[in-house]
Formats: C-alpha cells, structure tokens, sequence
C-alpha cells in the first residue's frame, strides 16, 4: 500500500506552489533583466531604445510596488522535481492546484483559465487539466513556476519536417516571428524544441525556455542572427532586438521524422523555483 504524503509535507507544497508565482510574477530573472539592459545599450534606434527603457522601467516599479509585471500573468505551468521516496498523488496535485488558488488570491493573479468550448472563466486559475503539471524525478524537491502569456504562447508553431530539411529548421523559426510580428510583444525568447514525437517536440520546446539565456551555444546563435535580421524590434516599432535568446532542446526521433516546435516567448521571461522541505 503506497503511503500518503503527510499534511504537512502537502501544506509546504502549496505554500512553495504560491511563492514560487509570488517570485515569477513580481521579478524578472537576473539574467533575463542583464539580456534587456545589453539589448539597449546596442539598439541604434532611438525608438527601440526608448521601448526597452520603458520596459526596464515597469520592471524597477514592479519589484518596489511588489506587483505582477505585466497584467496577463499567464496560465500555470509547473515542474514538479520529485526525489525518491516521496510518493506521487493526487494529494500532490491538488496541493499545487491550491497554491494556484492561493497565488491568485494572494498576488494577485488574472483568472485567465476557461473552459475551452464554452469559455466559462473557473475563476482561480485552475480546471481541467490546469495548472499544467510535469513530472520529473530529481534529488532535490522543486517547484518551478513558467507563467506563460496568451500573447506569446498564441504565436508558437510545430511542424512535421523530413529529416532531410533539417537544415531548414532555423528558417522555420524565422518564419515563425515573421508571422508574429509584434504581437508577442519581443524582444522575444524563443524556445525551440527538435525531435521526439509531435507532442514530445512542443514538450521541449517549452521546456527550453526554463534554460538560462546568458549563454547560447553556437547553433542557438545562428538562429538568433536569423530571427534579428527581421528587424521587427522592440514592441515591432523596429530595431535590431528581435530576440533577445534562443534555447534548443533535442529529443531522440523516428528515424523518418523531424518534429519541430517553437514556443514563444515575450520579454517576461518569467520562471521561478522554489524547494519544498520534506
């Protein structure tokens, strides 16, 4: 008979749940605030100048106001790091959807979570199949917290390629801000994910996106020099800071197929983890 987690372990879950949302919403990473401040001392346009000042601006009134950065604070996306000899349940996830609840409250959070048919706004932030929970074994127990916007997310892509276009892929990334324009409000982060299966490809794509954005390995830069020859800019009043970074995850994949997927990204790059005692 698998044990049940003890009320305690459940309550510092929720409550690590909460103030991981409380981190990620409020502040930016360090790393992603150092990308934005680079971006501006490069830009050689005054207008894209001036929309990344704005931006570092909300980030300075956010963190002295302790207030969300930006008013759509996105849908729950979790990872969840298991060490061993904790059992998975359903207690589990009901604590992280009640530190959902709670961050909304609390926070606060925009409900942004509705049925998908009849539109019903649930109200918390939760629903079926929200927060959206991944799994992972690991030896410490983190929560990690990946708001993620309707702007960006709306604009993210997959494709199915043949594994001999697989030197197309940073034209399919390309192409994917072309299409997007200014409407995920960049400079972007974009996180690409190649291979796997179809949904394993989106699956990576969005994990890639929990990557520090200080370092990039040379086929992310090639990429990123794709993306920012557009020339959309900052808030797409032009410029030549389209993206900010690009952050790839590979997957093994059927030896007929090349799954590629783009998540989207805006400026708000928002992650946080916390770690839960036990």
């Amino acid at each position: 008979m698998i044990p049940l987690p003890d009320p305690s372990l459940l309550s510092a879950i929720t409550h690590a749940t909460c103030e991981a949302f409380r981190q990620a919403e409020i502040n930016l990473p360090p790393d992603v605030v150092q990308a934005l401040r680079n971006a501006r001392e490069k830009e050689t346009s005054e207008i894209a100048r001036g929309e990344l000042t704005n931006i570092l601006t909300n980030l300075e009134m956010a963190g002295s106001l302790r207030v969300p950065i930006c008013q759509d604070t996105g849908v729950p996306v979790i990872y969840l790091t298991m060490p061993p000899g904790i059992p998975l349940t359903t207690g589990i996830y009901d604590a992280i959807a009640e530190g959902v609840r709670e961050a909304t409250r609390e926070i606060p959070l925009r409900p942004n979570v509705v049925d998908p048919l009849t539109r019903e706004n649930t109200g918390d932030n939760t629903g079926v199949g929200m927060p959206a929970i991944h799994v992972r074994p690991g030896d410490r127990f983190t929560i990690t917290v990946l708001p993620k916007g309707a702007g960006a997310e709306n604009m993210s892509r997959i494709t199915m390629m043949l594994p001999s276009e697989r030197e197309q892929i940073h034209k399919f990334v390309a192409e994917t801000m072309l299409l997007a324009g200014g409407r995920p409000c960049p400079p972007v982060i974009l996180g690409v994910g190649i291979g796997s299966t179809f949904d394993g490809a989106a699956a990576l794509a969005k994990e890639a996106l929990l990557e520090p954005i200080d370092t990039m390995t040379p086929y992310e830069e090639q990429i990123l020099a794709a993306v920012n020859t557009l020339g959309i800019g900052p808030m797409g009043l032009g410029g030549s800071t389209t993206a900010l970074a690009v952050k790839v995850k590979t997957g093994g994949c059927h030896t007929a197929s090349l799954p590629v997927a783009v998540n989207v990204q805006c400026w708000a790059c928002r992650r946080a983890t916390v770690e839960v005692p036990y």
